[in-house]
Parts: C-alpha cells; structure tokens; sequence
C-alpha cells in the first residue's frame, strides 16, 4: 500500500469555503470520515475557529457546490443533504451526503475511476489550500488520476503533488513534521530559526508574526496546532516502544 498526498489551491470566488477559510486563516477544517461509492458521497468534518468563522462554515456548507466535493463550477442539480452534529464555540461537526446527477464529478469520484475502489480518503484544509491524502494499492496509476483530475479541476484551482511513499509499518516516523500543513511546517520553522522556543526567548510571538507578516493570532494558532501534532506523535510513538518492550519482557517469562 501507498499514501499519495496532493493539495489544491483555490483562487478567490470559486469556492465558499475556501473563501470563508481565506478570511478566517485561524481556521481549519479536517475530515474525521470520508466515503465515496460511484453514486454517491458521504462525509463528516471537524472544524475549528473562532465563531464567526464557524458561522461562516455553516453558510458555506449549506451550499450545495461546495459540501458535495463537485468539482462542476454550474449547478449540477445533485440531491445534497448537511447536518450539523456538533456545535460549541469553536468546534463544528457537519455531516454531508450527496448523490450524484451525471454531471457531477469529485475528486474521490476521479480516484475510484482510475485508482479502483478499497481506496481511503482524508482531507485537511487550511486557508485557500485543500489537502487530500489517498491509501491506495502498490500498483495504482497514480500520474493517470492526477492528470485527469487536472484536466476537471481547471484553471480556477492549482494543485500540488506532495508525497508518494510506501506505507510501513515497522518504519519510524522521524519525520512527523512532514505531515503537518505546509502553513504550519514554516510557522514552526521559522519559530525555531528566530529563537523563540529558546530560554531567554530571543523573539516574541507578536515579533515573530511581523517578520513572517501574518496577525499574531493566525500565528499563535498555527504553532499550537503544529505543537499539539507533534507531540501526539510523540507520545504514540513512546506509547508504541513501551508495548513493544512489554511484549518482549513476557516473551522472555
């Protein structure tokens, strides 16, 4: 099995949430699940943000063009279903469903055509920047998907092949800052290179932000989530060695 992960990059007006996302760049939206069969497609995310963001992310997936995944700019007539599951004063959880009309078109609905199916979907969107990540089999033609969904995406939307690795499970993730959004690898990046996680700080958050020209609060957000993700992975790998090691010691009983 291989994880190819790939992001779009949506300009101004051609889709509402990254548009809502654009104004609110404190904001974020992750898919907790994600199912595509040829007819239809079902989905809930997980968004955070401040609750005017939130207020916006609830318009927007009222829209039928954005919460069904299409890819058709015109009304495609889709029978397009959302509910909120969650709601609290920065957290959001909305589920979606979807049925297809002949011509409507996504990117999982582009995947299971040139991929096959048995495929597993995730998606993170920060910004104007929308980020999938694909299981899929060895063997799959992944330059034959990318190429046709470039080909339906247009020229309102750029994208970005990321990585295409094999997945393995004895490998360590040593690199688990790959997997972060690109906007919070350099947040940390840069943190780093000024100093501000040294003692004395050489360099304040509202600084910082300044030199990267970015408000202060988007900044302070995208470090927290970068922190929080690293130091999951962190702990899940610690968490792993000591089971490793506990299975060993009964082993030797």
């Amino acid at each position: 099995m291989r994880e190819f992960v790939f992001a779009l990059e949506y300009e101004p007006g051609t889709n509402p949430v990254a548009d809502v996302l654009g104004d609110y760049p404190e904001a974020s939206i992750r898919s907790l699940s994600y199912h595509a069969t040829e007819d239809s497609l079902w989905r809930v995310d997980h968004a955070e943000g401040p609750p005017a963001a939130l207020e916006a992310l609830e318009d927007a997936y009222a829209n039928a063009e954005y919460f069904a995944d299409c890819l058709v700019k015109d009304d495609c007539g889709a029978d397009c279903e959302t509910q909120i599951l969650d709601r609290s004063s920065d957290e959001l959880v909305v589920y979606t469903y979807w049925d297809r009309t002949d011509a409507c078109t996504s990117v999982p609905h582009v995947a299971l055509e040139h991929l096959g199916d048995g495929l597993l979907f995730e998606t993170y969107r920060e910004g104007r920047r929308y980020r999938w990540r694909i299981v899929l089999a060895s063997d799959a033609p992944i330059h034959d998907f990318f190429d046709a969904l470039g080909e339906e995406v247009g020229e309102c939307t750029g994208m970005e092949m990321l990585r295409l690795t094999e997945l393995d499970p004895d490998r360590r993730d040593d690199d688990a800052d790959d997997a972060l959004p690109t906007e919070q690898r350099n947040a940390l990046r840069a943190a780093v290179e000024h100093g501000y996680y040294e003692t004395p700080r050489r360099v304040e958050l509202s600084e910082l932000a300044e030199k990267l020209d970015v408000p202060r609060s988007t900044l302070s957000y995208r470090l927290r989530r970068a922190e929080a993700a690293l130091a999951s992975a962190f702990v899940g790998r610690e968490e792993s060695l000591e089971a490793l090691a506990a299975s060993g010691s009964e082993g030797a009983l």
